[in-house]
């Protein structure tokens, strides 16, 4: 991890705190001039960031993930474009499955698989994501199929992050997992604001748990490219 890219971190930590501050005020008008930002400078930390891996599978698909979150930040400014940002974020979360399944020791090792066992180390993932589903499913309407297919995904992405344990160092492990439920938790209260019930705190919620679940995805995946440096 280069210290002279650190400038990109410190302004992406700026303008997401300036984004929340706007959203926390009622001052949507003014986050067009900040939530484009916010992925992009995380992204330009982590391209510069991740020079020793230039070329690699696990490079491109964290850039392509962020990528997309990106695109997805800057549709979901315009409420009727929402379909079309939750399809960037659908294919953000391909994207991460791809770069956690590959960033880990032996992603494609054959060996017995134990799904019973599998199953109750996933449940408070699937937990989570059917509590949400069974508060949000009355209100979806013609939403139902992209949305339950977008829960599917990002089970499977918070799924894949788990699987890392003991498959990489800890500190990469413990920032990924974190950051993928995060994300799982900011999308959960973005639908059950949109779906269920709304309250004024979403908007704070949604964001701060966001930016922090990418700020930890990324910060783990540039952990565990370190330690195979």
């Amino acid at each position: 991890m280069k210290k002279k890219y650190i400038l990109w971190l410190y302004l992406f930590l700026f303008v997401s705190m300036l984004d929340i501050f706007f959203t926390a005020n009622g001052e949507s008008e003014y986050r067009i001039y900040t939530k484009p930002f916010i992925l992009i400078t995380l992204w330009i930390y982590f391209y510069f960031s991740s020079i020793d891996i230039k070329g690699t599978l696990l490079r491109k698909s964290i850039s392509a993930a962020l990528i997309f979150s990106w695109l997805g930040d800057v549709l979901l400014l315009f409420p009727n474009l929402f379909l079309y940002g939750l399809g960037a974020f659908l294919m953000a979360h391909i994207c991460y499955i791809i770069g956690f399944k590959i960033s880990q020791t032996n992603p494609f090792a054959i060996g017995k698989v134990n799904f019973i066992r599998l199953f109750f180390v996933n449940l408070p993932i699937y937990i989570l994501a059917a509590y949400v589903y069974f508060l949000i499913h009355p209100g979806l309407g013609v939403m139902k199929v992209p949305v339950v297919i977008y829960l599917i995904v990002i089970v499977m992405m918070a799924s894949t992050a788990r699987e890392r344990y003991q498959k990489t160092i800890p500190a990469s492990f413990w920032q990924v997992f974190i950051g993928a439920m995060l994300f799982l938790i900011s999308d959960g209260i973005l639908a059950i604001n949109m779906f269920f019930r709304s309250f004024p705190e979403s908007g704070v919620l949604v964001m701060g748990t966001y930016v922090l679940a990418q700020l930890l995805i990324v910060m783990g995946i540039l952990a565990h490219v370190k330690n195979k440096e």
